[in-house]
């Protein structure tokens, strides 16, 4: 693609154009000309912080990132939203939709909801999501709010996206304790009881204080427990103040930095998976051209003597 087209839609993104930011994140998901946007894109973002948004299916999280968006709204800030869905096994495209489900603010210009299909993708979020929340923040949305699939212990990998990383439980789906033991504990920087007006709210949270007590001895931050309701909007100005809190904490004890610095080496990996990926291919087609049928080799060997060969450029042809 020609760069000079491709500069004037970046010097429109920050223009805050919204065609732009839908146009790029459209090439960066299909990975059109992907290394040069996004090199161009991370030399003026990374300053806005993330908040993953993450729990089991039917937790009410989609409702949550609606009414934390009208929050934000209400400040007059502008938000952008991935929304991250199972896949469509046809299309590979998001089934859910979250664009559909909040309607409220389907027409604002100032909030972007794009949701994006996980395409097999086991982790709750997708390949492309760090580089979609990083256009958004590009195009001038100050809030970035990430809502993942669901939770479980193969989806902990929010915690390697977003800054603040907010748990939603809610009653009558079983023993809250249970639920931690899914990995939750780990992930979460603050939970949230969603659905507070239905029986055993309390005694859910009670659960949740009785494992923090026991997990989070000594630990300068203590995630906060919060109720709240969508319906009868009870707790939600609290849920904001304690994502505040905790932003507020990150930069103070330096876990923000620590945290990207973690983030850019899971980054960095996953670039070389995919250089190593296209590298393997063209490995291997080599060796079959030369060497024939390998289907009754031994992998063990047959793997060290490719990686060597790798190492050694100038041996493989010998």
């Amino acid at each position: 693609m020609n760069k000079e087209l491709l500069d004037q839609w970046l010097a429109r993104l920050f223009d805050r154009d919204r065609r732009a930011t839908a146009k790029l994140i459209s090439w960066v998901e299909d990975d059109v000309e992907r290394e040069y946007i996004m090199r161009a894109v991370l030399k003026q973002t990374g300053q806005q912080m993330v908040v993953g948004i993450t729990g089991p299916p039917g937790a009410g999280k989609s409702s949550l990132v609606e009414a934390l968006t009208k929050l934000y709204r209400g400040k007059d800030e502008r938000v952008g939203i991935v929304a991250v869905d199972p896949s469509s096994p046809y299309s590979g495209g998001a089934i859910l939709g979250d664009r559909i489900r909040m309607q409220a603010h389907g027409t604002d210009r100032d909030v972007f909801i794009r949701s994006m299909g996980t395409r097999g993708h086991l982790g709750g979020v997708t390949r492309s999501t760090s580089d979609v929340l990083r256009i958004l923040e590009g195009g001038g949305y100050g809030r970035l709010l990430l809502e993942t699939v669901g939770v479980g212990q193969s989806e902990l990998e929010i915690m390697q996206i977003a800054d603040t990383v907010v748990v939603v439980l809610n009653p009558g789906t079983g023993d809250g304790i249970q639920a931690i033991k899914a990995g939750i504990m780990e992930v979460a920087d603050v939970f949230v009881i969603n659905k507070s007006d239905l029986p055993g709210s309390e005694r859910m949270k009670n659960d949740i204080e009785m494992m923090l007590n026991l997990n989070c001895d000594g630990k300068a931050w203590r995630p906060p427990v919060v109720l709240t309701s969508v319906i009868d909007q009870n707790g939600l100005e609290t849920l904001r103040e304690k994502i505040e809190a905790h932003q507020l904490y990150m930069l103070e004890s330096g876990q923000r930095d620590e945290r990207r610095k973690e983030r850019l080496r899971q980054e960095v990996w996953r670039h070389w998976k995919d250089r190593l990926q296209v590298t393997f291919e063209n490995v291997w087609q080599v060796a079959q051209e030369k060497w024939g049928d390998l289907e009754n080799g031994d992998s063990y060997e047959l793997a060290g003597e490719l990686w060597r060969r790798v190492l050694r450029e100038d041996k493989w042809h010998e």
